[in-house]
């Protein structure tokens, strides 16, 4: 309480947010973000549905993460959690991909291909068509409550949540048999786990396209923070030209009229922009590199009769050169220049090197685990028998034989538990786990040393391919 006995009200340390209702706006770069939204969109809804023919006891999805017998199908490609690094390389290479494109031209994922924005536009779009332009949301959002208000809000909430149904479920889509799982969930025999996740995806794709909006880009999503590391003066990025709008005005029958820049301060750059801002304040944080302006303000010009391009796609280097009269650096420049080749050789690099694996590795894998306990056994004769389990990898789309051998030949016999020969046959796509017996004679090598090193092979009999696995022999010499 002050010395006049008022009290006075604590400052508030959050503003409240502002909605933000983008105007319409036509032009190359909406066209442009429609066309990504209707590819990426169809991609992500559309994927589970498409068959692949792998042959018999095998999902016929072409993509589909199999977490229950732990692969990966990406149609006519398997990866098997041995194989892990295939997806580790994918995921460097877009990584790297990321930093291309932003060291080449800014944010442009952020514009035009992260889900964020994706599921935003797309949003943003079913608004326009319940509620109406900028104005009339405008009108709309400052309105007091009543049935017409109800009535439109109601509508637009059941479609978000319609469009994030779709889209858990389009997810959940990806870790099972598409067709058989939508028969179960409209069934109600679906999985809990389903479920959960359905209504989680739901829940988080109504609450960030429809509310959160901008607020995930500014404040959740650590890119923006991290993207000035991957941009330099040739990085292309949209921006204002001050240097031809400036100073601004309205009033371009007056007497100064002659003494303005280009800019006539309508707004349209800031009224389409998503992120609210003004484009005009310089490079910032919150800009996602939509282009949206760009379209605004070409559509501005156009009508006033002046050049197109005060808002444009440009470097800093081209700032510099403009302000001289000179022409910018052909965009090839600005693409092609150390960091981003030092980008694209890396990418092409470890792309070419997971092209070489896939094309390179085995349809057969055999796994060798030495039984330790006991670690040795006398048998009656004197010989000493050793215990292994083998695990024996079939990735083809046939049951094949495989005919089991170790080296050095003629020291050992093999005895398979439970099968007469020392062949056995596992199925297509699985994995057979069986018991292995070396034995060493009582007066060989191998029964007398202390360790004797040796290769467990792996004969594929249909198809002639051989694989091995190296491990130890253990002999008496260890316990003498």
């Amino acid at each position: 309480m002050s010395s006049t006995g008022q009290e006075h009200e604590a400052p508030q340390l959050y503003a409240p947010r502002e909605p933000i209702f983008p105007r319409r706006v036509h032009g190359f770069y909406r066209n442009l973000k429609w066309a990504i939204m209707v590819v990426t969109l169809g991609i992500y809804y559309l994927t589970p549905w498409i068959r692949w023919d792998r042959g018999p006891n095998l999902p016929d999805q072409a993509v589909l993460v199999d977490l229950a017998n732990r692969r990966f199908f990406f149609f006519w490609i398997e990866i098997w959690p041995q194989e892990f690094y295939l997806v580790a390389g994918l995921l460097i290479m877009a990584g790297l991909g990321l930093f291309l494109f932003t060291s080449a031209l800014g944010r442009v994922w952020c514009g035009y291909a992260c889900p964020q924005t994706v599921w935003t536009d797309l949003f943003i779009l079913v608004e326009r068509w319940i509620e109406g332009d900028r104005n009339a949301r405008l009108r709309l959002h400052r309105a007091k409550w009543d049935l017409r208000k109800l009535r439109l809000r109601l509508t637009k909430w059941i479609v978000w949540l319609l469009i994030g149904l779709a889209t858990g479920g389009a997810w959940v889509f990806y870790f099972a048999d598409a067709p058989t799982l939508a028969k179960q969930l409209v069934e109600g025999q679906a999985p809990l786990i389903a479920y959960a996740f359905i209504a989680s995806l739901t829940f988080t794709t109504f609450l960030f396209g429809g509310f959160a909006r901008e607020q995930i880009c500014i404040y959740m999503c650590p890119w923006p923070r991290i993207q000035a590391a991957m941009m330099d003066e040739d990085t292309l990025t949209v921006a204002y030209k001050p240097w031809r709008g400036e100073p601004r005005g309205k009033h371009r029958k007056s007497a100064d009229a002659d003494k303005l820049g280009d800019c006539i301060d309508c707004m349209a750059c800031v009224n389409v922009c998503p992120m609210g801002i003004d484009i005009r304040d310089g490079q910032q944080m919150e800009c996602i590199t939509c282009a949206l302006c760009i379209d605004a303000c070409d559509t501005m010009m156009a009508k006033i009769g002046k050049p197109r391009g005060l808002i444009d796609y440009m470097a800093l280097t081209d700032e510099e050169l403009e302000r001289e009269g000179k022409p910018p650096k052909p965009i090839w420049k600005h693409i092609f220049r150390v960091r981003t080749m030092v980008y694209t050789v890396l990418w092409t690099g470890i792309g070419a090197l997971i092209v070489f694996a896939l094309f390179m590795r085995s349809d057969i894998d055999l796994n060798v685990s030495p039984l330790r306990n006991p670690v040795y056994v006398t048998l009656s004769d004197g010989s000493i028998r050793n215990t292994y389990k083998l695990r024996i990898r079939n990735m083809t789309n046939g049951a094949h034989p495989f005919e089991i051998s170790v080296t050095p030949k003629g020291m050992f016999k093999l005895k398979l538990q439970g099968v007469e020969s020392t062949t056995v046959t596992v199925p297509a796509d699985e994995t057979g786990t069986h018991k292995l017996f070396i034995i060493a004679p009582p007066d060989s090598p191998a029964a007398k040393a202390e360790l004797t090193e040796i290769r467990i092979w792996a004969e594929d009999k249909a198809t002639d391919k051989r694989t091995f696995a190296e491990t130890v022999f253990t002999g008496k010499g260890r316990g003498n």
